[in-house]
């Protein structure tokens, strides 16, 4: 009769595979909690985890790219003002913008949409200069020389032109709406066609107008459509 062979199995047990997070660390991770040196031989179960090594470096450059963008953004924000008004127009890169050019020459120039929103630009020289589309919105024009000078379609709007030349200046189309000042402001020869002006502007400036325009011919009364 066959027997059966009932010989215990081998004890030998089955080696496992490594835990792919089985961690190679001689010193626990800093989140565990206090006293894991002292009792962690006594908890066999206990699995000590570690986050693959090649996680670290995406997360480290992720942290670096985000902390150069910060720095740029608040360069922005926090540098020189100055760097962030540039003046436009054939003037080039100089800042003419939110500046103090009080007494600087522009005579003659090409400035055409030049931006000299909110600057300081009294005595400024702008004999004779293009400044088409040149915005002065809310400058200070004060005894600035403006004679000569082609301003149309310039902005004029709460600017304070107080005691400028605007001699022979051409401002057909400028912009003057809101506070803009013209006190004692010499307009001999301007030509102020297709200004929108306040009726307080207008009556004031027909009080001192006078002269013809040599370049378009156009009588500064006629042009202020005085009575």
């Amino acid at each position: 009769m066959a027997t059966l062979n009932l010989s215990p199995l081998s004890s030998k047990p089955t080696p496992k595979p490594p835990h792919p997070f089985k961690s190679r660390r001689t010193t626990p991770p800093s989140f565990l909690p206090p006293g894991y040196l002292a009792h962690r031989d006594h908890l066999p179960g206990l699995q000590k985890l570690e986050a693959p090594a090649s996680l670290f470096p995406s997360l480290g450059q992720s942290v670096a790219r985000a902390g150069v963008l910060a720095l740029i953004g608040a360069s922005l924000f926090f540098g020189d003002p100055a760097v962030a008004f540039k003046g436009g127009g054939p003037y080039g890169a100089g800042v003419t913008r939110g500046q103090d050019l009080t007494g600087k020459d522009f005579s003659g120039k090409t400035l055409i949409k030049q931006d000299f929103k909110t600057s300081i630009l009294r005595q400024a020289n702008f004999k004779a200069a293009k400044l088409l589309g040149a915005s002065f919105f809310d400058a200070d024009l004060t005894g600035a020389d403006l004679s000569d000078a082609d301003l149309r379609g310039a902005d004029l709007s709460l600017a304070n032109v107080t005691k400028a030349n605007l001699s022979n200046a051409n401002l057909e189309g400028a912009l003057a709406t809101g506070n803009t000042s013209f006190k004692g402001a010499n307009i001999t020869g301007a030509d102020f066609t297709d200004v929108p002006l306040r009726d307080d502007q207008r009556q004031y400036l027909c009080k001192i107008a006078d002269g013809v325009n040599a370049t378009t011919g156009n009588a500064t009364k006629e042009t202020l459509l005085c009575n």
